[in-house]
């Protein structure tokens, strides 16, 4: 543990890292060019700096190579390679050495999940519809919570989950326990690197609060946390990256985010949901490199108290046709609008609503949409 004297980064070290889990329970120059052979290299934008892209090293002779030579692969060599089959950390949404994102609207309870993922994972345990195999190590870096709120929610997950987890297999890096560095540069990645070792999964909450360089919408700002990611599959980490998400629903900011994803999950609010409901939301697939067949259908999640009152244990069901759902299909068997808001218990505008919707959204064809309209007086044409 750090001491209010300590300098929290220089204490950080691979005996002493963080927080662990029982302790949250107590171009090189370039030569000048002078030949019509280097002008026309200028002058075509050769060795020219673009912000946000990697430069390869300037050739300045005919003999000279590159500093890092690139290794190319035969289709028969590649053919015949022995690659060891990807391990999954949790069935199946994420493989071993994956990246993954999770994101959801402001208190959507992606942390709650991101929080579950990790603990299932470090001990070799089942999540709503998912299952991890085998204990691993995770890191979780927090940079938004308390670390009171942070040791409740955890301490209340495990406990539901019922499981032993070891003390070196979740460890957490906390913002309120510690100076966190902005995960977005490079200085902060290498800060964080030493923790690294042995680490089977990085959970990085939030993307916001982690990675503050930059903005969501700059391409650029992104490109440094990219290639961290990448290095770190090439080292046999996964990554879970948790984001907020945007007024369409979708990830905030550049969809290039989700290029060299593995998997991205939306958490969405049901239609009849209430805030006293706590953490209840559908859980939908939005990307997966894999085909995972009925465990990629969207399902419902909702997080509930033990009947000891000591902890959280999640729940997971089926979907609920919408409204819209619902009323497409009342409206394919030839239901009227007057008749469908009276079964669906809606404003027959609100039922008028829902057949141009569906109409518009190819649930419908025209004949089964003119099927479904009525006049003033309620006659079907």
């Amino acid at each position: 543990m750090l001491d209010e004297h300590s300098d929290p980064l220089q204490s950080v070290t691979l005996e002493n890292p963080l927080t662990s889990f029982g302790d949250l329970f107590r171009f090189r120059s370039v030569k000048p060019l002078f030949d019509l052979r280097d002008r026309l290299k200028i002058m075509s934008g050769w060795g020219t700096q673009h912000p946000g892209r990697r430069q390869l090293p300037v050739p300045t002779s005919d003999h000279e190579q590159p500093e890092h030579a690139l290794a190319t692969i035969g289709i028969d060599d590649l053919i015949a390679m022995e690659i060891p089959e990807r391990e999954l950390l949790l069935d199946p949404i994420l493989p071993a050495k994956g990246l993954m994102m999770i994101h959801a609207r402001r208190g959507g309870s992606k942390t709650f999940l991101a929080l579950a993922i990790g603990l299932a994972v470090a001990g070799g345990t089942c999540l709503l519809r998912w299952s991890a195999p085998k204990a691993r190590r995770v890191l979780y870096v927090d940079g938004e919570m308390t670390l009171i709120d942070l040791q409740r929610r955890v301490a209340a997950l495990k406990a539901g989950m019922g499981v032993g987890i070891r003390n070196d297999h979740f460890r957490v890096l906390a913002a309120d326990h510690t100076d966190v560095p902005d995960l977005g540069t490079e200085a902060g990645q290498q800060a964080l690197d030493p923790l690294l070792d042995g680490v089977d999964l990085l959970i990085v909450d939030n993307i916001s609060t982690l990675c503050w360089a930059g903005s969501d919408n700059s391409a650029g700002s992104w490109t440094s946390m990219q290639e961290w990611i990448l290095r770190l599959r090439k080292r046999g980490l996964a990554v879970l990256l948790v984001h907020h998400s945007g007024k369409s629903g979708e990830q905030r900011g550049i969809s290039r985010r989700e290029d060299v994803l593995d998997t991205v999950i939306g958490l969405r609010r049901p239609e009849d949901y209430e805030p006293q409901q706590g953490a209840r939301f559908e859980v939908h697939v939005e990307k997966s490199r894999a085909h995972f067949g009925d465990a990629g259908r969207p399902f419902e999640a909702s997080l509930v108290s033990t009947p000891d009152g000591r902890g959280l244990t999640w729940l997971a069901c089926d979907l609920k046709p919408t409204h819209l759902e619902e009323a497409a299909a009342l409206f394919r068997n030839g239901v009227t609008v007057r008749a469908v808001a009276a079964q669906l218990g809606i404003a027959r505008s609100s039922a008028g609503r829902l057949r141009q919707k569906a109409l518009e959204d190819g649930l419908l064809d025209c004949n089964e949409a003119e099927t479904a309209e009525e006049d003033e007086s309620g006659t079907v044409h």
